[in-house]
């Protein structure tokens, strides 16, 4: 039976990275998308081609340019044969005030985190229902998926908005045993948010966060290869937070001034 064949975004670090590994180590075949990393990116293609077994190719994906990534996620399917599995993890962190965001900047992020994960799902769903043997896509979103943070409005709303598009698109591909699902992370420890590779979340203090840690990439991995997995074929248009309980306290900072004059 033909190995499946996974696409991952932003692969070349962090919760891509990880998620690469995690779905190699499932027998998955993997096209490692990358940005402007190319040798973390070849580097990962080499160890999980050796460690696993299985076809890793890394492939660039230009996702400040929606018409262009969609694109290059065509040319890699038909070289690899087809597409099994979509995760759209990469994307770029902005903080502005809103009365101060310039255009230019908006245009940006939402091109890079919600335009081209659109384009990038559709293509990749219309290749899963020619193929006739359904698939699953996930989208990396944020916790301010669903809660927003000052400085926020245009990352906020691209993840959003991507949260709202994972809902849509999985009523319209049910029927095609497409399941598509989000994954919401809070802070991770990724080299995005300025914490080299490889060092411990466990060493990180949060005392805000209820864990008291942030999460580590391959904590969010594991929920990605679990809504990939036939496990999760009855689970579809869910966001799934992994905040270690942040989302929980938002009112925790009042609590302390309730009730006094």
């Amino acid at each position: 039976m033909p190995r499946p064949i996974s696409l991952i975004t932003g692969a070349s670090s962090g919760i891509g990275a990880e998620t690469a590994r995690a779905l190699a180590a499932a027998g998955h075949d993997v096209i490692v998308g990358y940005g402007g990393n190319e040798r973390a990116a070849k580097e990962l293609a080499a160890e999980l081609a050796a460690g696993h077994g299985v076809e890793a190719t890394p492939v660039a994906f230009d996702l400040a340019r929606p018409a262009t990534a969609a694109a290059q996620l065509r040319a890699a399917v038909r070289a690899a044969g087809g597409i099994d599995v979509l995760v759209n993890n990469a994307g770029i962190n902005r903080r502005s005030p809103a009365v101060d965001e310039d255009l230019e900047s908006w245009y940006r992020v939402l091109d890079t985190n919600l335009t081209s994960p659109f384009a990038l799902a559709q293509e990749a769903a219309r290749t899963m229902i020619a193929q006739g043997r359904g698939g699953r896509i996930v989208n990396v979103t944020s916790v301010h998926e669903h809660i927003p943070i000052s400085g926020g409005s245009t990352y906020c709303v691209a993840k959003s908005g991507l949260g709202m598009l994972t809902k849509v698109m999985a009523m319209e591909l049910a029927a095609h045993g497409i399941t598509v699902n989000s994954v919401a992370p809070g802070e991770t420890a990724t080299p995005m948010n300025g914490v080299p590779a490889g060092h411990p979340a466990t060493a990180i203090a949060r005392p805000a966060i209820p864990a008291g840690r942030p999460g580590g990439p391959h904590e969010v991995a594991a929920f990605i290869a679990h809504l990939v997995s036939d496990g999760a074929a009855y689970t579809t248009g869910t966001s799934l937070v992994v905040d270690g309980g942040l989302s929980l306290v938002a009112a925790e900072a009042n609590a302390a001034h309730a009730g006094r004059l």
